[in-house]
């Protein structure tokens, strides 16, 4: 297997084709993590050169960046045509035998028979601090077999071209033409609780405490805003919940019998539950530090729990951090110079004479 193609997260021959250009910001991530003992679910990355080989083995990179371009409507610039003209030249094109080979045999690797994947979009402009593209990329849950995984990481690549994501390189002035996209290929592990954690506060910029966001089931519910989670606030110094709110927890995502997932409406009795004990929290906490101090920045973290174990799905830098809000700050008049005075004026009185 080509290391420059094909990556497994724990296969140390292939840390040299480890680089955000070459497996994106997830891919990235999960081999750091993986190489630095966390416990990540099995899997590897799709490279970039796949990509590439896929578009030029098909003469796309003409067509895409020539169909790339919005439509100006008045003063607005949409790109929903350009994106439909891209997706449907992704869905007639298919993986060479030869690329079909190496995901295949790295897929082979996960487990006996065809294991459950995660399929997730990892573009090599993505999970920076300075710019944030979640959810402009897919994400496909519980795929199994061979046929269905290329056909999932076809999927992904045309997901690169979503004219939210297209729209938003616009604006930033990212090259259309400069984009790449790994796929990320992760081990499903059936999540009885899931969720993300920031390590510092995403709204406020305090680094003094932490937000867990928690649910039944699969993350993706909170990933894609489709619930209420709970909502835990964790004292980074103690690690002592601060403050718990109760989510109402509309529904739980599973995976389905055959492929992808389904909803499963939760009980009046389970939405008012917490999702997550005590101690399962510290513990989590203590894993978030360790894996902040690891990237040596604050992190925004997804996580699953499965019979009492804690897995790391992902774990990105929080983007648009605030500063730290400054603390024990006070502000006092300062003693005016007599030549203020004698010269007829007070700063903190405007338009009072002084006698």
């Amino acid at each position: 297997m080509s290391s420059t193609h094909v990556c497994p997260f724990a296969d140390p021959d292939n840390a040299l084709a480890a680089d955000l250009d070459t497996v994106g910001g997830k891919g990235l991530s999960l081999a750091s993590m993986t190489a630095a003992g966390f416990r990540v679910p099995a899997g590897f990355t799709v490279t970039t050169a796949v990509y590439r080989q896929f578009v030029s083995d098909n003469g796309l990179q003409e067509a895409i960046i020539d169909g790339a371009k919005p439509e100006l409507v008045g003063t607005a610039v949409f790109f929903d045509s350009a994106s439909e003209r891209i997706q449907a030249l992704f869905a007639k094109s298919e993986l060479s035998d030869t690329l079909q080979a190496q995901i295949a045999e790295a897929y082979a690797a996960l487990g006996d028979g065809e294991p459950p994947v995660a399929v997730r979009s990892s573009a090599n402009a993505e999970d920076l601090p300075d710019l944030s593209f979640a959810g402009q990329q897919d994400t496909y849950l519980n795929i199994r077999g061979r046929d269905a995984v290329y056909a999932s990481v076809r999927d992904c690549w045309a997901s690169l071209w979503t004219a939210r994501a297209l729209s938003y390189r616009h604006e930033h002035a990212i090259a259309q033409e400069a984009v790449a996209m790994a796929v990320v290929v992760q081990k499903m592990v059936p999540s009885e609780v899931s969720g993300i954690l920031f390590t510092a506060n995403p709204a406020t910029g305090e680094r003094a405490e932490m937000i867990v966001n928690a649910s039944f089931g699969l993350g993706e519910a909170i990933v894609g805003g489709e619930i209420t989670p709970d909502t835990y606030i964790i004292d980074r110094d103690t690690l002592a919940v601060r403050e718990t709110i109760i989510g109402s927890k509309e529904h739980m995502l599973v995976s389905a019998a055959g492929q992808g997932t389904d909803t499963r409406e939760l009980s009046a009795a389970e939405r008012e539950q917490s999702s997550l004990a005590e101690p399962v929290l510290r513990e989590l906490a203590q894993l978030a530090i360790a894996v902040e101090q690891h990237f040596g920045q604050p992190q925004d973290i997804e996580w699953a729990v499965v019979n009492g174990t804690l897995s790391l799905l992902q774990s990105r830098p929080i983007t648009n951090l605030p500063p730290t809000p400054l603390k024990d700050v006070r502000w006092e008049k300062p003693d005016m110079p007599d030549w203020v005075t004698r010269g007829g004026f007070d700063l903190y009185h405007v338009g009072t004479h002084v006698a």
